[in-house]
């Protein structure tokens, strides 16, 4: 892409070393929900958000039906029915789900009837089969009933022109079940967020090759893709990842027409080969801020592109993990419309010292479960990976803080 046909967000002025709410609400400001639109088949709809409420079209069930096997009468036929005075119906005809009766019930008559059948024209109670004796073309009834007594009536689930599901749903399993019952074939869905992962760095090689001298495998490309899929997201990855500014900066324009975020790991530091910053002037984008205030992370920088964001986060996996719960999240969730793609803070009870002093905000990894949180076995060096395999949550430690001991409560963000 040319960068005659460039434009940038005018929307902030730069930032440099900001909070990270700060920095949330310059990503969700500048960001932009998406627009499109796709009508598709409803069985392809499971965790996709849905782009219109959804009123139903008809009633549920769409007839008077029984609950039960039995048989359908007349229930004032019944009002003498007793263990000294037994009544006899004559039984008329059988009725199956989906097979319906075209005949009337009359005056101690009855039909004998299957779960899920629709009523008889004439009947207004059912007799469960097992309080019944039957006997060829007779049952006898012993007990009296209530009108509309084993009787779901039409609507009863669903009526007509009911708000089924709003706008901005995750449709989940029952949703769709409720759609289905309303005999809707397809469904129109906000389209699918397109994102782009794009690891810089001289240093990395792919995990399929061998490794050489001074080399590294690729972590965060790996493991970011498979975390957006974890959170039900597509990526494409962006190549090439060699530290120069114009091979990174043709990566990123290559691609972004096709995209809705790009982000890259890598290269947002102040170091010789840390060239996102000036990536960023390369294709003439807009930054918004570099650098947040919090460990770890801190390098992270965000820019935008013809109304597309660039979320470039640190190269140290623990590192990029933190922000990308942290910052991408929130984005993901803004720009597909699907909000439980968010994170949420909950409050809990520390399970172990955390003697280390923090001079600056800091995240930490831990393991959260009915209102306490554990510390894993292991570093919390934002360079190691291998404690957070099984963790589940981040610490969230005010700046300043001394040490947290066993029994205190903390601020948790659950991922």
């Amino acid at each position: 892409m040319p960068l005659s046909k460039l434009s940038v967000w005018e929307g902030s002025v730069d930032l440099y070393n900001i909070e990270l709410e700060e920095a949330l609400g310059i990503i969700l400001k500048s960001s932009n929900p998406i627009k499109k639109v796709e009508e598709v088949n409803l069985m392809q709809t499971l965790g996709r958000v849905i782009a219109e409420d959804f009123y139903a079209p008809m009633d549920n069930p769409p007839f008077d039906r029984s609950p039960l096997d039995g048989f359908a009468i007349r229930a004032e036929d019944s009002f003498y029915a007793s263990d000294e005075n037994p009544l006899s119906f004559e039984v008329i005809d059988t009725v199956y789900a989906g097979m319906p009766s075209s005949k009337n019930i009359g005056s101690f008559q009855a039909i004998r009837i299957m779960t899920g059948g629709k009523m008889p024209s004439g009947s207004n109670t059912v007799i469960r089969i097992e309080d019944c004796e039957v006997s060829h073309d007779r049952v006898v009834i012993k007990d009296r009933l209530k009108t509309y007594q084993n009787y779901c009536f039409q609507g009863e689930d669903i009526k007509k022109g009911k708000l089924l599901i709003n706008k901005g749903t995750k449709l989940s399993a029952i949703d769709l079940g409720v759609l289905g019952s309303m005999g809707q074939k397809t469904v129109k869905v906000i389209g699918k967020p397109q994102i782009g992962i794009l690891v810089t760095g001289d240093e990395i090689i792919d995990y399929s090759s061998e490794l050489i001298d001074g080399k590294i495998y690729d972590t965060n490309g790996i493991m970011l893709g498979s975390r957006l899929k974890e959170l039900g997201l597509e990526y494409k990855m962006i190549k090439p990842r060699e530290d120069n500014v114009k091979a990174i900066a043709q990566g990123i324009l290559d691609n972004i027409d096709d995209l809705d975020l790009i982000i890259t790991t890598g290269g947002v530091s102040v170091g010789d080969r840390d060239l996102m910053d000036d990536v960023v002037k390369e294709i003439n984008a807009k930054q918004l801020f570099w650098r947040l205030n919090f460990k770890p992370g801190s390098p992270a920088m965000y820019s935008v592109i013809n109304d597309k964001g660039i979320l470039s986060l640190s190269g140290n996996p623990f590192a990029a993990l933190a922000t990308f719960e942290l910052m991408a999240r929130p984005l993901i969730a803004n720009i597909s419309g699907d909000s439980t793609i968010k994170t949420k803070r909950v409050r809990g009870k520390i399970l172990k010292d955390f003697n280390k002093k923090s001079p600056n905000r800091r995240f930490i990894r831990g393991i959260y479960q009915e209102g306490e949180i554990d510390l894993p076995e292991g570093g919390h060096s934002s360079g190691m990976l291998l404690s957070m395999r099984n963790c589940n949550a981040l610490i969230d430690i005010e700046a300043g803080n001394t040490g947290i001991k066993k029994g205190e409560e903390v601020e948790i963000i659950l991922l």
